[in-house]
């Protein structure tokens, strides 16, 4: 989806949170740490809470609440949008479903951008049922079979704060404030286009709804000194490679982009990274972009003070928002077994290098099922979000049983994340082991 002239789900994120009843970062104070920090934690959990009269880190927009809050939410550089990797035949994430998830967004637009002459951000909260009878009447189907596809598309927009899902309720989320005003006229012409729906609108009670004033404020410029110094080819070449290696589903040619290639440029697209709590990360002649270390060990040190002080639950209760960023237990547990079978034991056997987290070995359902007492159901949800995620990838049934393997996000992991998680596995795979008590001695000293 990131090849259309608008932001679009999926593409703004290397780690999932779980669901949520209102902005997926709304747990968290982005302006009580510093810019790098809340980056990190923006990216790992989505749009960052911002206390009343708080100030949006640089490289975020700020949107207002009636109660003088907010959430800050990253922009982009220049205002460039992923569609720069369609320019350069560079892939982007993969989207689970990425016409199904078009086409609900477009039904939401349809039904919370009620007044064109206005933003879209933040519209009208319409009822759940309502969106996806305009759903029904864009596609022309009515099957039960639709509605599922529709129901799980819902979900991963409200994962990465397309819209927010509450209670039956349906509005526009924060990300969509980023749209370009010059794409509103294609926008407003596709609204105009979708059929309405035979079934009026169902009311909505608004009271239980955190007021939105529909404020978007521009954080503090965040590159302009960095790109400055360049004229507007070169400028131009460090925005796309920066576009290009935050968010391509892999590492990208080093040859495809001159900002790579020229150790200068790549001086300071490190720079520019670096501003967000990220780093460069090269794989021979190809280079992707992950979380520095410290200002990962940072963004988890802020989390846990801060849900500690201001106790996450009534923080959550408060905001409608869920403290917790990461993985849950259910889907660490499930990419742990992933790990295991697919990478940890191929590698025992000799049939995989020790330097990849990348396999060519599936893990099985029934595998994943046989090996946790978690119900399948369960099971099935965490496997959704760590698909979205990036975290694994579904390997199709054909001659071979098919199954999970590591995602594309594993390219993502700098040298000291490799060690760490090779300790994690460790454990995991054979805690009694010699290797395991080594790094329990390693860790306690």
């Amino acid at each position: 989806m990131t090849t259309t002239q608008h932001p679009t789900p999926a593409s703004a994120r290397d780690t999932p949170t779980p669901e949520r009843t209102d902005g997926p970062g709304a747990g968290f104070r982005g302006d009580l740490v510093g810019p790098e920090v809340a980056h990190v934690v923006a990216r790992a959990g989505g749009p960052v809470r911002l206390g009343a009269g708080g100030a949006a880190p640089p490289g975020m927009a700020r949107l207002g609440f009636g109660d003088g809050s907010g959430v800050g939410v990253p922009v982009w550089p220049d205002g460039a949008t992923p569609s720069l990797l369609e320019e350069h035949q560079i892939a982007p994430m993969p989207v689970e479903r990425a016409g199904e998830a078009r086409r609900v967004l477009a039904a939401c637009l349809k039904c919370c951008w009620t007044d064109l002459a206005a933003d879209p951000w933040p519209g009208s909260p319409a009822s759940l049922e309502f969106v996806l009878d305009t759903y029904r009447a864009l596609i022309g189907r009515s099957d039960d079979l639709m509605r599922n596809w529709a129901v799980g598309a819902l979900r991963r927009l409200h994962d990465s704060a397309w819209v927010v899902l509450s209670d039956g309720v349906v509005r526009l989320g924060p990300r969509v404030a980023l749209w370009p005003v010059e794409s509103f006229a294609q926008l407003k012409e596709l609204v105009r286009r979708i059929p309405e729906p035979e079934r009026d609108e169902l009311t909505v009670v608004e009271e239980a709804l955190a007021p939105l004033e529909g404020q978007a404020a521009q954080g503090a410029a965040e590159f302009d000194d960095l790109l400055t110094t360049y004229d507007e080819r070169r400028r131009a070449e460090l925005v796309a490679a920066y576009m290009a290696i935050e968010h391509a589903a892999e590492p990208v040619q080093e040859a495809k982009l001159a900002a790579l290639r020229d150790p200068a440029l790549r001086h300071t697209l490190s720079a520019m990274l670096g501003r967000r709590g990220r780093v460069l990360i090269q794989h021979r002649d190809r280079w992707t972009s992950g979380y520095d270390d410290h200002a990962a060990a940072e963004a988890n040190r802020a989390a846990q003070e801060q849900a500690t002080q201001e106790q996450a639950a009534q923080a959550v209760q408060t905001q409608g928002g869920n403290a917790q960023h990461g993985l849950g237990e259910s889907e660490r547990a499930v990419l742990t077994l992933i790990l295991v079978h697919s990478v940890a034991i191929p590698r025992a056997e000799g049939s995989l290098p020790e330097d990849t987290w990348m396999s060519p070995h599936p893990t099985p359902v029934d595998e994943l099922r046989r090996h946790t007492q978690l119900p399948v159901g369960e099971i099935e949800a965490a496997l959704r979000v760590l698909r979205h995620a990036g975290l694994v990838g579904q390997v199709k049934a054909g001659e071979e049983a098919g199954g999970y393997v590591p995602g594309p996000q594993f390219h993502r992991l700098t040298p000291g994340a490799r060690r760490r998680l090779q300790e994690e596995l460790i454990l995991a795979a054979g805690p009694h082991t010699p290797l395991a008590a080594a790094v329990r001695a390693k860790r306690s000293a």
